[in-house]
């Protein structure tokens, strides 16, 4: 892996298919995706059952991967800035 690849910035969005807050919370990464440098990596929750029981009413949530930092709906912009 290269130190571009480990110093990438790469936020999880906990989502699931019909789930309207979860559109606007990608909406939302979208945009800020245009003035900050960052990935960021849908998890369908419906895909795995743990993640069911840890998100399902909770989402959307938004996760720093490789961290335990989260910010759950409603959040703003400056909620998901905090993780970087």
């Amino acid at each position: 892996m290269s130190s571009d690849q480990s110093d990438e910035l790469v936020l999880i969005l906990y989502t699931t298919a019909g789930c309207h807050l979860c559109e606007q919370a990608a909406a939302m990464l979208e945009y800020l995706q245009g003035m900050h440098d960052f990935r960021v990596e849908p998890v369908d929750i419906a895909s795995d059952e743990a993640l069911v029981d840890q998100y399902g009413i909770r989402i959307p949530v938004v996760r720093r991967q490789g961290q335990d930092r989260e910010v759950g709906w409603p959040f703003e912009p400056e909620d998901v800035l905090s993780l970087f």
